[in-house]
C-alpha cells in the first residue's frame, strides 16, 4: 500500500523513480542506479532502513560520494528522527505521508544537490 502511495504522489511530481522490495536490493539499486535521492522506509525485510543506510554510507565512504537519504517511518515517537539522522539518513519523514510534505522535502533536497554541484 505505501508504494502505490508513493507512486502516485511521485508520478504527480513528474520524477523518475525505482522502488525496492528491500533493504538489500535497495542497497544494489543504488550502486548500480546512483540515484539523487532515496526515501529510505525504515521496515523493511532482509535488512531494514537503518541497515540498508549503513550500508550505503559504507560504498559512499569508499568513493566519496554522498547520495541524501529521507528515511521513512511509522514511528513518530520522540528520539525517530534523531535515531534516523544517527544512522546517516539526511532527513525524516514520519508515515502516514503527507504529498505536500514529501514533495516540500524531495525539493528541497533536489535543490540543495543541485547547488552543491554548481558550487563545485
Amino acid at each position: 500500500m505505501n508504494q502505490l502511495v508513493f507512486s502516485q504522489i511521485l508520478d504527480g511530481m513528474g520524477l523518475k523513480y525505482r522502488i525496492a522490495g528491500n533493504g538489500k536490493t535497495a542497497v544494489e539499486m543504488l550502486r548500480t542506479l546512483k540515484p539523487g535521492l532515496v526515501l529510505m522506509d525504515v521496515s523493511m525485510p532482509e535488512m531494514n532502513g537503518y541497515e540498508a543506510t549503513a550500508a550505503i554510507r559504507e560504498l559512499e565512504a569508499a568513493n566519496g560520494t554522498h547520495t541524501p537519504i529521507i528515511g521513512i517511518t511509522a514511528h513518530a515517537l520522540r528520539g525517530d528522527r534523531e535515531k534516523c539522522l544517527g544512522a546517516g539518513m539526511d532527513d525524516y519523514l514520519p508515515k502516514p505521508i503527507s504529498p505536500q510534505k514529501l514533495a516540500d522535502k524531495i525539493t528541497h533536497w533536489r535543490n540543495s544537490a543541485q547547488r552543491l554541484s554548481e558550487s563545485a
